[in-house]
């Protein structure tokens, strides 16, 4: 296959499922195959261990805000860690558009988790706070102008800890992919959305860039970012 160039962050491109248009099986399908390709690529298991359980506890509930949850598959997943840790977490994924939450609020319930159909705003508006907000693939999907609201929100929104996670532009993230997906996700978008989506993606040194100060940018394999905030009185 043909490699784009990927000097230049390719904010303008647009991913299938994000089209209203786009087929609903395919669409649903797409949501389910999420659940196997994160579990593989995104990396949340290594940032709960490290970055969240320790904080966590037998007798006192923790929240966590999972913003732009989509299809539910990584607020599931911490929901589940949490809950076969023998730790008090309530986990709250959030996501405006109307086709993910029905997907989310369809699956099997576990015990403290919720979904809403909401931005990050609506709960600032509300005076919600979390000790947790946190984030899967979001970032690559806003405007530099977008980005800075969602860690406004994201600051407001937090007492404890501010975990972005997405992936980061790269040939290597780009071929990797394309060779490990080939014989795959036939019947769904994760294919074609996932390169868009590495081509929409940020790099380390274009977030640090635009990130306010007391941000922190920290890289990990395969080709992830994770950014993240702690309150100064945290």
């Amino acid at each position: 296959m043909a490699l784009p160039s990927l000097r230049v962050r390719a904010h303008g491109a647009v991913e299938i499922m994000d089209s209203p248009f786009c087929d609903p099986a395919m669409l649903t399908r797409t949501y389910q195959d999420f659940r196997v390709v994160n579990a593989l690529v995104s990396g949340w298991w290594g940032i709960y261990r490290r970055s969240i359980r320790p904080d966590l506890s037998t007798t006192t509930e923790m929240t966590l805000l999972d913003v732009g949850s989509g299809g539910g598959d990584v607020s599931r997943a911490l929901a589940r860690w949490a809950m076969r840790d023998g730790l008090r977490l309530a986990v709250t994924g959030i996501d405006p558009d109307a086709r993910a939450h029905v997907f989310a609020t369809s699956q099997p319930k576990i015990a403290g988790l919720s979904f809403r159909r909401a931005l990050s705003s609506d709960l600032v508006a509300e005076g919600a706070r979390f000790d947790f907000v946190v984030s899967n693939h979001v970032l690559h999907h806003l405007s530099v102008a977008e980005l800075k609201g969602l860690l406004v929100d994201s600051e407001d929104l937090v007492r404890r800890r501010v975990l972005h996670a997405d992936l980061e532009r790269s040939n290597h993230a780009y071929l990797g992919f394309a060779a490990a997906t080939t014989p795959f996700f036939r019947h769904s978008y994760i294919r074609p959305d996932g390169l868009t989506s590495i081509r929409r993606s940020y790099t380390a040194t274009e977030l640090r860039a635009v990130v306010p100060a007391g941000w922190t940018v920290s890289r990990g394999l395969p080709s992830r970012l994770v950014l993240g905030w702690t309150p100064p009185d945290a």
